[in-house]
């Protein structure tokens, strides 16, 4: 059985270890790796191979139940990465192990069930067969599965029902909104009950407040899920909502691996601080942390947790101006905190 964090509730057994993955296109892909090996970067083995390097030499591992997000700006090599890890792109060099087994020299009938059973993807966009209704799109990956027509059609109302899209079960997707269309597009993935979901840039296409809607919603659904999950963005807000840990992906590699407040808080390269540098604290920091980092007057060091009042805080989110909204870690809101109610906390009313 998984261990479980003590601080996140997530549990902690290791269901996806890549090793030393590489993706290279062209057809000098063992003279390109060799060149990679040396030390020679992307512009150079495309000069002298003429191949181009999508991923070099990426390793990480994914706990179950957690949420690994990896970021990048386009063409750092992190959809194709996310390919590899079911084979959509074979990787040209590593290992990809899924639960232990290496899903790179499993046969083709063996890949065909691990996708089905175990691993499964959602795309930015969202494939929706146009003439089918929305429940027949919902319950398609378990007509692959061979069940029958009931059984799969009462498995896709009650995933449609999850996501809020029962009520349009019976209608065609071109007459639902681009968000709706989307869980229409998470719902047929979610129908499958994958252990692990992989994401490619799912939210990008939506309007603003459509996207914020979905992060939620996904947050919620991987709370009482429990799911794996790899989630592809170029978006840094995005990555620092939904991630336990967050990759920073440039030129094919992995500029650092971290949690959100490491991610903010210590920036490994110049590359990481960039895209850090406007980011607001307090959406991403434990209360203490933020306020030790925000230029709260000292003794902001010593806040402690308001006994009885509320629960442990875990994650802080800031509004511009007014109150803070506190959540906690499984990111649903505990409530508010007014500059009062901190000011209570670091100086408590002497004789209270």
């Amino acid at each position: 059985m998984a261990e479980r964090d003590s601080e996140t509730g997530k549990e902690r057994g290791e269901r996806i270890a890549v090793r030393g993955v590489s993706k290279i296109f062209g057809s000098a892909t063992e003279e390109a790796l060799r060149l990679l090996r040396e030390g020679h970067g992307k512009a150079e083995v495309l000069k002298r191979t003429g191949c181009v390097v999508a991923v070099n030499d990426v390793s990480f591992t994914v706990g179950a139940g957690e949420i690994f997000v990896v970021m990048g700006l386009s063409g750092s090599g992190k959809s194709t990465l996310v390919r590899c890890l079911n084979r959509l792109q074979p990787p040209t060099a590593g290992e990809v192990l899924i639960d232990g087994e290496d899903i790179c020299t499993a046969s083709d009938q063996r890949l065909r069930a691990m996708r089905l059973e175990k691993i499964t993807m959602v795309f930015q966009h969202f494939a929706l067969l146009p003439h089918r209704s929305v429940v027949e799109n919902a319950e398609y990956g378990l007509k692959m599965r061979d069940l029958s027509p009931q059984a799969r059609r009462q498995k896709a109302l009650r995933t449609l029902e999850s996501v809020g899209l029962a009520a349009w079960a019976d209608r065609l997707p071109s007459d639902l909104s681009g968000g709706m269309q989307q869980r229409v597009g998470l719902a047929r993935a979610l129908a499958l009950d994958p252990e692990i979901l992989l994401m490619d840039e799912p939210f990008s296409a939506l309007d603003p407040l459509i996207r914020q809607d979905m992060q939620k919603e996904l947050l919620e659904l991987q709370r009482t899920r429990r799911t794996t999950i790899i989630f592809i963005t170029h978006d840094l807000n995005e990555s620092l909502t939904l991630g336990d840990r967050v990759a920073v992906m440039k030129d094919g590699r992995f500029s650092q691996i971290g949690t959100p407040p490491e991610i903010v808080t210590a920036p490994a390269d110049d590359y990481v601080a960039a895209f850090t540098r406007d980011i607001d604290r307090g959406r991403v920091l434990p209360l203490r942390a933020a306020l030790r980092g925000g230029g709260v007057p000292a003794g902001a060091e010593g806040l402690r947790p308001v006994d009885g009042g509320r629960k442990l805080v875990d994650v802080l989110a800031l509004a511009a101006d007014g109150p803070l909204l506190v959540t906690g870690a499984d990111g649903r809101p505990e409530g508010v905190v007014s500059a009062e109610d901190i000011a209570a906390v670091i100086a408590p009313p002497q004789g209270g």
